[in-house]
């Protein structure tokens, strides 16, 4: 996405900067700092956010001394200190510097304002003022580094799914996962993980407990895994539900949500919810952009 992504001279930004080791993120007071952090954060970049500008200089250095150790490093900076454009243009020791990426987020007064009003906090520069009045002063004291930076997005009809989505695009590695799904089994008389995005019941099915030579074994065993999957309707289920996780992963990806949590319970945990996940990650993980991690909450609390 490049809607409101432009360059120092008003193009359009086509390329991804994401070879550059570092990268400066400013901007105006509401315009989705924050957001552009946990992007960031998400792709893999080492975020520091509300660093003082007189602490960005030591940071370049490091940076620049640092190789692979530090090879993404962005900066959320509040350009209010008045100090960015000399800590940046300051002579590093040694002539060792990093390359380096000016990102500024603006968006417009109405755009502002509604914010602000949004979360019902004044704007940090309206002292004894109106909202708009410290936003013409964050204007009028950040158009200089505006003026010199290479990135610049207008925040101002994006939310922060879109915001988070174009950050993505500029500056994604093309061999990042879209979404990383953690499948994780689970007891119901250990209650429901809370971090779960999604939850199945796989107790529609016989429960392996009562077999005294499958008692002792787990789902992940292959005596208990061929009694789960065989039962009647047990295939059909796992097979449907992975087609119809498809168009929610797909989903995910196109919203930027990098991580999900997908659930399935039974009694206690340990046969038939474990048989399940195991064979559902195995069919989850052949969708388009979608990396696969398997845990197994409540195995061995029996």
């Amino acid at each position: 996405m490049t809607d409101g992504i432009t360059s120092e001279a008003g193009t359009t930004v086509s390329a991804s900067p994401a070879n550059q080791s570092v990268l400066v993120v400013t901007g105006m007071s509401g315009a989705g700092r924050s957001t552009v952090g946990n992007a960031l954060e998400d792709l893999g970049w080492y975020v520091v956010d509300n660093l003082p500008p007189q602490m960005l200089r030591p940071l370049l250095d490091l940076a620049g001394h640092s190789g692979d150790r530090l090879s993404r490093v962005a900066v959320v900076v509040d350009v209010r200190g008045g100090q960015l454009l000399s800590e940046l243009n300051a002579p590093g020791p040694g002539g060792v510097r990093p390359q380096l990426k000016l990102l500024f987020l603006e968006a417009n007064d109405a755009a502002l304002v509604r914010r602000f009003e949004a979360v019902r906090r004044p704007h940090p520069m309206q002292g004894t003022g109106t909202l708009l009045d410290g936003i013409t002063a964050e204007r009028a004291l950040t158009l200089a580094v505006r003026e010199q930076s290479d990135i610049i997005i207008d925040t101002s009809e994006l939310n922060i799914h879109q915001l988070a989505s174009a950050i993505n695009d500029l500056f994604s590695d093309d061999e990042r996962p879209g979404v990383r799904v953690t499948l994780t089994s689970f007891g119901f008389k250990y209650g429901v993980p809370t971090d779960a995005d999604m939850v199945a019941d796989a107790r529609f099915l016989p429960n392996p407990f009562w077999l005294p030579e499958l008692r002792p074994l787990t789902g992940k065993d292959e005596q208990v895994r061929d009694y789960v999957l065989g039962q009647p309707g047990a295939l059909e289920f796992v097979e449907r539900y992975a087609d119809a996780l498809a168009p929610v992963l797909a989903g995910y990806q196109r919203e930027n949500k990098s991580h999900a949590t997908i659930a399935v319970g039974c009694t206690g945990g340990k046969h038939r919810s474990v048989a399940v996940v195991e064979r559902l990650a195995t069919l989850i993980a052949g969708q388009p952009g979608v990396v696969v991690s398997v845990k197994h909450r409540d195995l061995g609390r029996e």
